[in-house]
Order: C-alpha cells, then structure tokens, then sequence
C-alpha cells in the first residue's frame, strides 16, 4: 500500500485529536507530506476509526493517486500551506475553546508568550465556506510569514508542523491559548505582551524550531 507508514500515522493522530476534545464527531482532517505525495484523512468518518486503507493519497496538484475514499474536502487548505511553507504535516481542528475565539475577535490577543512558538500573533482568517479556494487562500494569507497556526472565523483552527506530532502539538498549543483566553475574560479584561515583550521573549530563543530540526 502506497505511504502505509504514512497513513497509519494519520490514524493515530485522529485518534488523538479526538480524545484531546481537538475534534467532534467527523470534523477535523490532518495529512502529511511525503515527497509529491500528500496521505489524507477521508471526507465524512470519524478521525477515531480510521484504518490506513481508508486515508486516500494525492499528489500536491490534489490529484487522486491511491485510495477508495474520497479526500477530505479540506484538502485544498491542506495542498495551499504545503506549497506556501516547508511544513510536512497539517491538522485541522474544531476545538471548543478555538472556534469561540475564532468567533468573536480578529486575532488571538497574546496573553502568553507561548504564542511565539506559533510564529506570533495568531489571526483568524475571513470567514469562507469550507472547502472553497477562497478559505484557502485566507487561511494561507493568516499563515504567512512563518506561522504556524491560524484561527478560521467561525469555523475552527490549523496548525502545521515538520512531522505530524509537531503538528499536532502546534494545534494543542493553539487551543491552550485560546482557553487561557476565554477563561481569562471571565475573570476580568486580561492583560495582554505588548511587542516589546515579546520581542524580549524572542531574544531569549522562545520561537518555533526549524521545520525538520529534533
């Protein structure tokens, strides 16, 4: 089977996105890149019982390649940050706590320096419809410059990683912010890094890794 070891990892990070509450249901996909090859989640089955036959394979054109199921319908999004950034692997959630930021506001206020390891501030891309050139093209301008994560307006969250346990730590830390953040404001307005707080995180090495670095 073309990429099994590939779509085999696939299945387990469904399966984690789902018992870390990243995904309800059948919402979420995650791929990763091989080469000219991109292994997907299928459109339509609950991350947690994938088997790796299921996960069809595309080339980076989105042409089918190998697999009875039919893509994900997020896989344009997937195919725009594969070719926009060195990225192996993307997870796409609908987490609790991401999708009421990603509701509300235009950014994700950075309330902890941690949001450096995402590349910086994170934004929350116009609203599209799913699977639309057009919500790929929003979410691919809300990564640029070297982000590693964006919010979807009223829709959900992506991150993406040198290998799919790099994403899918990208995307826990993500939705960690965004909790911080909501409960934060049930406390009162809380108080957000000014740039140069920031930046004096960042001198101190507080940034993403290199794509492909251990």
């Amino acid at each position: 089977m073309l990429l099994e070891a590939e779509r085999a990892a696939l299945c387990g990070t469904g399966r984690r996105m789902v018992e870390t509450g990243l995904v309800p249901g059948s919402s979420g996909n995650v791929s990763v890149r091989a080469g000219e090859l991109v292994a997907v989640t299928p459109a339509g089955m609950r991350l947690d019982g994938l088997e790796p036959e299921d996960c069809p394979v595309v080339d980076v054109r989105g042409r089918p390649v190998d697999g009875r199921l039919e893509p994900s319908s997020e896989t344009p999004l997937h195919l725009t940050l594969y070719e926009a950034s060195p990225a192996s692997a993307v997870v796409h959630t609908h987490s609790s706590y991401g999708v009421a930021v990603a509701s509300t506001l235009t950014e994700l206020p950075p309330i902890h320096y941690n949001t450096l390891l995402l590349g910086g501030i994170v934004k929350v891309a116009p609203y599209a419809t799913y699977g639309t050139p057009e919500l790929a093209a929003n979410v691919g301008e809300a990564m640029s410059g070297g982000m590693r994560a964006a919010l979807l307006a009223n829709h959900g969250g992506v991150a993406v990683g040198g290998d799919l346990d790099e994403a899918f730590e990208n995307a826990r830390l993500l939705e960690w912010l965004c909790c911080v953040y909501v409960r934060a404001k049930t406390i009162g307005e809380p108080r957000v890094l000014t740039a140069e707080e920031l930046a004096r995180a960042a001198e101190r090495g507080h940034r993403p890794k290199e794509y492909g670095a251990s």
